[in-house]
């Protein structure tokens, strides 16, 4: 049976293995100092991990997003459900507890970014209930 909580610093090694499953390479020593970051910065920022077995099998990372032209709402940073776990419903309640995070929050949209080329994510977002509201590229520039 799976367990949803928030997340914590002893979740480090788990949350990394499953950030390198999704296609960033990170170590424990980093994820942790992200991880504290997050809770350090909780009332803008949630994340929650899944527990299977005392095994971090899937996250989510939600933060409260402002913009000059729209009203605030919260962003899904990031989320991965171990590909072992995955079609048991747990990316779904990862998904419910950022929802019941924004709605304290008084917010009124959760919106999500995906890479084009994450197809089966995309069918799993539209599938709970997202709608595509449009494409983008996104550009960075490291800062020196």
């Amino acid at each position: 049976m799976v367990q949803i909580r928030e997340i914590s610093e002893k979740d480090a090694e788990g949350v990394a293995k499953l950030a390198t499953q999704l296609g960033y390479e990170s170590n424990i020593k980093q994820t942790s100092a992200r991880i504290n970051l997050i809770i350090n910065n909780s009332s803008t920022n949630c994340a929650f991990v899944a527990i299977i077995d005392d095994k971090v099998v899937g996250w989510i990372h939600g933060f409260y997003t402002l913009r000059v032209e729209s009203d605030p709402f919260v962003e899904i940073g990031g989320l991965i459900v171990d590909e072992t776990y995955r079609n048991l419903k747990i990316g779904k309640q990862l998904i419910e507890h950022v929802n019941l995070w924004a709605k304290k929050h008084q917010l009124k949209k959760l919106r999500v970014r995906c890479n084009t080329k994450r197809i089966e994510s995309h069918k799993f977002y539209e599938h709970i209930g997202f709608k595509q509201n449009k494409q983008q590229i996104v550009f960075e520039m490291d800062l020196a």
